[in-house]
């Protein structure tokens, strides 16, 4: 019975076992995880204790919450200054897609930001940014005769930090577009340069397009490191001065995890929040991407 039902229905049924375990494990590392994270965000738990239901409380308290808006906003500029990765990624690939003397040692330079751990990132630039004996405070001090202590300052706390991950963020997004390149038609490239086209209308109206896969994949990583900037920012100033460096990710880990008083509930609700400006971003950058190819 079973074969026979097999058998009439194989090239139906093939793609979804196929699909079936990377389902399974999605929606158990994934899917369920976020809907207990939505459930405990409208609990009060301490995460050992009994949970309390307390409805939409944690987001109205969130509403009130000075240092979630300080957060808010320092996400805001990480994401706006983040999408620097993907011109600078573009050019530094372009650059390097090419085939002379030495191009494989100018690689592995700018490769190798990429494969370096976030946290030695966090170290090395806070050594750069250090007081006193920092190469960034003497060149500023030997320019201007006064130097700045970066991560000191709440005005320019913030930038140094995205400064700082924007290092690797760059070399990844040049990976993207370098594997990018090497698909692009070099058919499409040479009947466009016997049309007279070269320069910047060669990139826009040529290469760019068919970069169109890389590109999604640059903004979707892009925003992701933007909104998940937690390591940095525990690194070089563990959410200061005074909480004027904290990001989203990190005032929930403070909330959830550490000596404020583990509230499990309010840190949920800090990662619905977060979940939810994710998900709006790359769903609208796969909305528009779906338009582009629907109307071609």
């Amino acid at each position: 019975m079973m074969s026979a039902y097999w058998k009439a229905h194989q090239r139906r049924l093939a793609p979804w076992l196929f699909l079936a375990p990377g389902a399974i494990l999605f929606l158990i590392y994934v899917l369920i995880p976020i809907a207990q994270s939505i459930r405990i965000s409208f609990l009060d738990w301490d995460g050992l204790g009994a949970p309390v239901w307390i409805g939409i409380g944690n987001y109205v308290e969130l509403a009130e919450d000075e240092a979630f808006y300080t957060s808010l906003k320092n996400n805001v500029i990480w994401l706006a200054l983040y999408m620097l990765a993907l011109p600078a990624g573009l050019l530094i690939a372009i650059f390097l897609n090419q085939n002379v003397r030495g191009i494989r040692t100018y690689k592995s330079l700018f490769f190798f930001p990429f494969v370096i751990s976030q946290v030695v990132v966090g170290l090395m630039f806070s050594w750069f940014y250090a007081p006193g004996f920092g190469l960034f405070y003497k060149l500023i001090e030997w320019a201007t005769g006064t130097g700045i202590a970066v991560l000191a300052d709440e005005r320019f706390v913030t930038y140094g930090i995205i400064a700082a991950g924007l290092w690797p963020q760059i070399a990844y997004v040049m990976i993207l577009y370098l594997t990018g390149l090497n698909n692009v038609a070099p058919d499409q490239v040479e009947a466009a340069r016997l049309d007279g086209a070269k320069g910047w209308k060669m990139l826009w109206y040529v290469i760019l397009p068919q970069l169109r896969p890389a590109s999604f994949i640059a903004v979707v990583v892009t925003v992701i490191g933007a909104l998940r900037s937690f390591d940095l920012v525990s690194v070089m100033t563990d959410g200061g001065p005074y909480g004027t460096s904290r990001v989203l990710s990190f005032f929930m880990y403070e909330q959830a995890l550490s000596e404020y008083g583990y509230r499990m509930g309010y840190g949920a609700a800090i990662a619905v929040v977060l979940f939810a400006i994710m998900m709006i971003f790359i769903s609208g950058f796969i909305w528009k991407m779906w338009r582009d190819e629907t109307e071609r």
